[in-house]
């Protein structure tokens, strides 16, 4: 018998109208409603185009990545972008995001792409609040968990391949949550599920972890079973969900870098460089709207633990814990934390809804409630051709009547400069911040290398150490400018080595765009006519103050 929480009965069929099959077909659901509203709200980022799915500059990059692909018809094994690291060892280990990038900005440009991270992101909202829906959340409950999903993981909506491994675990936890309470062969999808996702993103390893902590609560379930109640021993879940987990372990090793991807990855995620100084990888800072979410949900999940624990759900009551941990840890990981916990926050939640709507009476303000959950469930549960219907229509529509992007959002990369003074960045070693980096990648390959760019996992601290002591303006900026034979400084307006270069007679500013400066190194002929300029102007002004009556002397 599983011992998963069940907060409810299965949904009763829609009455009335929706028992007909051309009404469930045609007439949109409240999760229809949902989400379209989440493609609608996605749209109006970066003032109306979409833009804020292109905020990070790392899917220029993977675009170019999977053009390179589709050429050499293989998947590349060294640098590619580079010129401090040109032919040393890469893995591209999103190979096959970055082909389905390429294919579609080939097919449509940025708009191909930002229209299905958003179909995407909306998909996987959408799948958890059917999958609370299922377990017999109240809508309502439904509705403010998912509302917090939302927000608590907004700062990764970006056109990226962590955007699969949302939708991956939100689909994969039901398949598991649903197979727990009727186990059926469907589960064993997951492996070939696990096969194409090893080959989008890294986040597998966190359905791995799942996997996992399923097999390692079962135990504790039907231990718990033994000692308090006396039951025999049910080794099936435990054979079952440990069997699942070797054989998805199993098939991720079926990509391009085989087992060396995973001692990659094993090593990206211990690089405490990487935890120290890589923005996503730092803990949260509960000072922005999306943290307050994400803590709302963290002390309603760790209550939830503690109810699950006393109902000796173990398997939901570690993956909360497992991953609000995680979390805390690593900003990265928020999403995941909400993916899983909000199924059984919701049924936590649900609970106390009954609590209070029960003893109402159905004329009551509660009883009204209660009677308005009930009838919103069945619309909750259902799909109709709306979604399908307006995703056709927003790939249809033309640039006239909805904005697309068609570059990259200059409220966040040097977009003019870049397009003013392409050769000259192309032509130089140039340095930049990193997500500028792939941005002039995306704009300037094959031809434009740059010193680092967003992929902190190659670079790490042989080059990361350097890039943070240039771009603070440390004591030795101009000794590792040189070493490097840095000629290009494209530099963000507030760095500290904006400053230094400006003062510097060594360098020139070629543009100042406000927000971004255009740096380039003077010729050493140059450098010499300067410093010898202002000898002879101090040794002139000496000699004029010794003998004022003498002029200027040759």
């Amino acid at each position: 018998m599983a011992t998963s929480l069940d907060a409810s009965p299965a949904i009763a069929a829609a009455p009335g109208i929706y028992a007909r099959p051309w009404a469930r077909l045609l007439l949109p659901s409240y999760s229809d409603c949902l989400f379209i509203a989440v493609l609608f709200w996605l749209a109006s980022t970066g003032n109306g185009t979409w833009a804020g799915l292109l905020a990070d500059g790392d899917t220029g990059w993977h675009i170019r990545t999977g053009e390179w692909i589709l050429q050499h018809r293989s998947v590349p094994h060294q640098d590619l972008f580079s010129f401090t690291k040109a032919g040393q060892t890469w893995y591209a280990w999103e190979w096959l995001t970055d082909v389905l990038y390429a294919s579609l900005h080939g097919l449509a440009g940025l708009k191909a792409l930002v229209l299905l991270s958003a179909l995407v992101i909306a998909a996987f909202g959408t799948i958890l609040f059917r999958h609370m829906i299922a377990r017999g959340a109240t809508p309502f409950a439904a509705l403010v968990v998912s509302l917090l999903v939302f927000g608590a993981s907004s700062i990764h909506y970006l056109a990226r391949p962590h955007i699969f491994t949302l939708l991956g675990l939100t689909i994969a936890l039901w398949m598991i949550d649903s197979d727990r309470r009727h186990p059926s062969p469907r589960i064993w999808l997951l492996i070939p599920i696990t096969l194409i996702w090893v080959n989008l993103h890294g986040g597998f390893l966190a359905l791995i972890a799942c996997l996992g902590l399923l097999a390692a609560g079962s135990l504790l379930e039907s231990a718990a079973a033994v000692l308090l109640d006396g039951s025999p021993w049910n080794h099936a879940p435990v054979r079952r969900y440990g069997l699942l987990a070797a054989a998805c372990a199993a098939v991720s090793l079926v990509n391009p870098y085989g087992w060396h991807l995973h001692q990659h990855v094993a090593a990206y995620l211990r690089s405490d460089w990487i935890r120290n100084n890589i923005q996503e990888f730092l803990s949260p800072v509960f000072r922005s709207e999306s943290s307050h979410q994400f803590e709302a949900m963290l002390f309603a999940g760790l209550m939830t633990a503690l109810w699950l624990v006393a109902r000796r759900c173990f398997v939901p009551a570690l993956w909360i814990l497992f991953w609000a941990h995680q979390a805390l840890a690593s900003i990265r990981h928020v999403p995941v934390f909400m993916i899983v916990a909000a199924p059984f926050v919701a049924a936590a939640l649900t609970e106390l809804w009954r609590i209070w709507v029960e003893p109402a009476s159905g004329k009551s303000f509660r009883g009204i409630f209660a009677g308005l959950a009930r009838d919103m469930a069945p619309g909750c549960a259902r799909t109709s051709v709306w979604i399908a219907v307006v995703a056709f229509a927003l790939a249809l529509l033309p640039e006239s009547i909805l904005r697309w992007p068609r570059d990259f959002p200059e409220a966040k990369f040097p977009v003019r400069l870049a397009a003013l003074h392409e050769d000259r960045l192309i032509a130089g070693r140039t340095l930049t911040e990193d997500q500028w980096a792939d941005y002039l990648i995306y704009r300037g390959y094959p031809r434009q290398k740059v010193f680092v760019d967003g992929r902190s996992d190659f670079f790490g601290s042989e080059f990361g150490d350097p890039y943070l002591r240039m771009m603070q303006g440390r004591w030795d900026w101009e000794k590792l400018l040189d070493k490097y034979g840095i000629d290009t400084v494209l530099s963000p307006a507030g760095w500290p080595l904006a400053s230094l270069l400006k003062q510097s007679p060594a360098w020139r500013v070629v543009d100042d765009g406000g927000d971004a400066v255009l740096f380039e190194k003077v010729r050493s002929y140059q450098v010499r006519f300067i410093q010898q300029d202002s000898s002879s102007r101090k040794k002139a002004q000496s000699l004029s103050n010794e003998n004022p009556r003498s002029g200027r002397r040759y």
